[in-house]
């Protein structure tokens, strides 16, 4: 008997076990949960050793945002396990309402959100802040795929228009606010979705082109931008002071790190618990565990999609492959940005990086890869085998 059967229930463990929790643990890809389960935990240990140096320069307690982050963390993982037993109805039924509720949400953000730093992306609730950006891109990512898959059924549908309009309108009020990190996750997962529908490559092609238009309007359009851009094009310019404690961190942390609490950069780091997290791995866990992170998105993201590309579902291959486009996306921004080899944008490290809107968002995004990559044609014991064969020994 394994120690995780000592604490769960013995009926759980049992193939014949046809209680929905029985069918969840035998058809979920226990290999991808135990990866992002690996993530979440390497999270509260960075952000505990992260975050304190960043509550005492804000004058708040030392452990506020740890304390906050395991608040936050579990409602996060009743949205993972909850999302990931939803059928593949119910999981279109929620694309659609979270859609719905965060477009009202964005509205609201544009009318009368909390202003920081220039932009409108906040809405001030009881006891939290709510990004409603963080989940607007997971609905879409469900939304776009649903009309996809549809056209693809049923090409009288006008599933591609309404899939395109949805981007527009979700760019549109991402673009208000003005957040183009965002836009530019949202864009890479429409692409994403585009492509595995298998649309011509000349339309492909033409989606790139406006992608890289959109970066280079955006770039005489936001001083921002342009400034970000121009400061990772030539360090010497402007201020690179975040980017230089970052890479600061890496050398100083070597192969195996200074240890957990040891670091020094993260003293000097104004985001070091979110947008710079991964330069406080580098520091205090060393160049080793950094690549064990790496290797570990790595692996959610190859699995996911090895698991989700043999369906027979159109659907759940778009939807799967748009949100660990995201997830991907996300991660590689986060790390490229902190090793100078990206221009810096605050995006947060998926399950990482201190966040509750981010950390709630990814949950849902990712309970929903588990539930479209769930073996749903297997009921036997023994591969090969089935239900009905059983029966009859279990009757002789």
């Amino acid at each position: 008997m394994s120690f995780l059967s000592r604490f769960l229930p013995t009926k759980l463990f049992s193939r014949t076990d046809r209680s929905v929790v029985g069918e969840w643990w035998w058809t979920v890809d226990r290999p991808l949960l135990a990866a992002i389960l690996a993530l979440i935990v390497s999270g509260v240990i960075l952000i505990a050793a992260a975050s304190p140096p960043v509550a005492e320069r804000i004058g708040i307690d030392h452990f506020h945002f740890i304390r906050r982050h395991l608040m936050m963390l579990c409602p996060a993982l009743v949205f993972l396990i909850g999302t990931s037993m939803l059928s593949v109805q119910n999981i279109r039924r929620l694309g659609a309402v979270m859609f719905g509720v965060s477009v009202v949400f964005l509205l609201m953000v544009l009318l009368g959100g909390a202003e920081i730093k220039g932009a409108r992306r906040w809405i001030h609730l009881p006891g939290f802040s709510l990004q409603p950006s963080e989940f607007a891109k997971v609905a879409f990512a469900i939304m776009a795929a649903w009309m996809l898959s549809q056209r693809k059924e049923n090409p009288n549908f006008p599933g591609h228009f309404i899939a395109a309009g949805l981007f527009l309108l979700i760019a549109m009020l991402f673009l208000l606010q003005p957040d183009l990190g965002m836009t530019t996750v949202l864009t890479c997962i429409y692409g994403a979705e585009i492509f595995l529908a298998g649309f011509p490559l000349l339309l492909s092609v033409v989606f790139v082109c406006l992608a890289f238009g959109g970066i280079f309007t955006a770039y005489h359009v936001f001083d921002h931008v342009q400034s970000r851009i121009d400061r990772f094009l030539h360090p010497d310019v402007g201020d690179n002071y975040q980017v230089q404690k970052s890479i600061e961190a890496f050398q100083n942390g070597g192969i195996l790190g200074t240890g957990p609490g040891q670091g020094s950069v993260k003293l000097a780091l104004p985001d070091a618990h979110a947008d710079f997290i991964f330069a406080v791995a580098g520091e205090e866990m060393g160049a080793l565990f950094a690549a064990i992170l790496v290797g570990i998105f790595l692996f959610v993201i190859l699995r996911g999609m090895s698991r989700v590309i043999v369906s027979n579902d159109i659907f759940s291959v778009l939807a799967a492959g748009g949100l660990l486009s995201m997830f991907g996306f996300q991660a590689l921004v986060h790390m490229g940005s902190s090793l100078h080899l990206l221009p810096t944008k605050g995006m947060t490290l998926p399950f990482i990086s201190y966040g509750g809107s981010s950390l709630w968002a990814l949950s849902i995004a990712m309970g929903v890869v588990l539930g479209l990559t769930r073996r749903t044609g297997r009921t036997s014991i023994a591969k090969g085998g089935s239900l009905l064969k059983r029966s009859a020994v279990k009757s002789v």
